[in-house]
């Protein structure tokens, strides 16, 4: 049986700012939330979102023999997360800033998972970063972790949504399990559904990816343009409006400190840059997904800071005036 405080105990020395344990199970629910949505289209370009539904929504299909599955976050929180000024054409999603998260937070799982083989050799079990079916946001409210927020992020209690997320899937049961994280603490804030400036928050919990400036600015382009907002890489803007987020502390792990700064860059700066320097400046982020070209293409397609659009201006809302725990964490994706 695995012990969970041990467990946390790696989790921690890995570098990783929380971690809880839930039973491997069949979400129900979500798959058919998740079934609604694609039912709706608003995966858009997103084709990948309609493989492998089963596996999304119960990671045993993923991991044989899963029992248990450890979620992991970190927070990435820096400055280009608390907003950008009016009129800046050249925005970039503050966790793009840092190295790639994929490549770090694998080598965190792995020193976890290593630890625990050795001390275990019938143990086995399998890491994920983002990138297999699973709905990893919803284990991580199931293991304690947060609440999904109206703009389909997992919000933590002390770092909101800027944190990414890793997950070990295991083949034994453990030893005491983290309570889900009941209700919400969005209270009657709608901050995030009233400052996306294209809409893309048909609903709380609902993102339609063809309105998303992120899949826009990074994944294969839908077939209708939108306009950027200034955005030329991901959209910060229904996160850095949240409250949880505006009082969240910075990322203390020195993995995810920023390796350039997007505020103090124009385009002309962007534009002036070949592959070369791109690829010595911004060669370990996650900004190799899209390219220099793509991130060109993107500035092109941004209003000239002389006449802005007044929907592109960052509104960073006041806090809401009652905060209201109900009952019921860089795509958004659905529930």
């Amino acid at each position: 049986m695995l012990d969970h405080q041990y467990i946390k105990k790696l989790a921690a020395d890995a570098g990783f700012d929380l971690c809880g344990l839930a039973p491997c199970r069949h979400l129900v629910e979500n798959e058919s939330m998740l079934r609604a949505w694609l039912g709706k289209g608003y995966q858009s370009s997103l084709a990948y979102m309609e493989r492998n539904v089963e596996k999304r929504a119960d990671p045993r299909k993923l991991v044989e023999g899963a029992r248990t599955a450890v979620v992991c976050a970190v927070s990435y929180k820096n400055r280009a997360g608390e907003g950008y000024p009016p009129g800046h054409r050249t925005k970039v999603a503050s966790y793009a800033c840092a190295a790639d998260y994929h490549t770090t937070i694998k080598g965190m799982l792995g020193r976890m998972l290593d630890a625990l083989c050795a001390s275990r050799p019938d143990l086995s079990g399998r890491a994920f970063v983002d990138t297999a079916p699973l709905l990893e946001k919803q284990l991580a409210v199931e293991a304690g972790l947060g609440w999904i927020g109206r703009q389909s992020l997992l919000v933590t209690p002390r770092f909101g949504t800027y944190v990414l997320l890793g997950e070990l899937l295991l083949t034994d049961d453990a030893d005491a399990y983290d309570p889900p994280f009941e209700g919400s603490r969005c209270g009657r804030c709608h901050n995030c559904i009233e400052s996306c400036p294209t809409g893309a928050i048909v609903a709380p919990k609902v993102i339609d990816t063809g309105r998303c400036i992120s899949c826009h600015t990074i994944e294969k382009e839908p077939t209708e343009g939108i306009g950027l907002d200034g955005w030329i890489f991901g959209c910060d803007r229904c996160q850095s409006c949240c409250p949880h987020n505006q009082k969240a502390p910075m990322h203390t792990n020195p993995a995810f400190d920023p390796v350039f700064d997007p505020l103090a860059m124009d385009a002309e700066a962007w534009l002036a840059m070949d592959e070369t320097e791109f690829e010595a400046r911004m060669g370990t982020t996650p900004l190799t997904r899209s390219g220099l070209a793509r991130i060109r293409s993107n500035i092109a397609g941004t209003p000239a800071p002389n006449n802005p659009s007044p929907h592109t201006q960052d509104r960073r809302p006041a806090l809401p005036q009652q905060q209201q725990p109900g009952h019921s964490a860089r795509l958004p994706h659905p529930p």
